[in-house]
């Protein structure tokens, strides 16, 4: 068993969690209800569903590999240094965000680069 990929699918397991639950009700709900234009808000519903589908699926695979079952792939070390790279990046793009935003005390308040950092690390540890 691997546990550092447990670990990881366990913390994106609660995020998908987050993201069906608060996500939506906080975040898309209000966007969708609001008097902005339909094109940016079937955008807005697009990219929300987007990250929907990335977040189970790669909760799934890194929960897979923490059990040894290989899926579909050949070579899950390149595919954990993937999942790890991209959770990165959303950790990156969203703390830098947080940083430079008018929003008091914007890093706790768009917390969710916590969850990607943390992902990414148990990605990489479990690699």
């Amino acid at each position: 068993m691997n546990y550092y990929y447990l670990i990881a699918g366990i913390l994106s397991l609660m995020a998908v969690f987050g993201h069906f639950t608060m996500g939506a009700k906080d975040f898309l709900k209000p966007v969708l209800d609001s008097q902005i234009d339909v094109i940016p808000k079937k955008v807005m519903h697009s990219l929300f569903h987007y990250m929907s589908v990335f977040m189970v699926l790669t909760t799934i695979i890194m929960l897979m590999f923490s059990f040894d079952k290989r899926f579909m792939f050949e070579n899950t070390h390149d595919i954990g240094i993937f999942i790890g790279i991209i959770y990165s990046g959303f950790a990156i793009s969203q703390f830098v965000i947080a940083l430079i935003s008018s929003i008091d005390k914007g890093i706790f308040k768009l917390f969710q680069w916590v969850f990607w950092i943390l992902i990414a690390v148990f990605c990489f540890l479990g690699v």
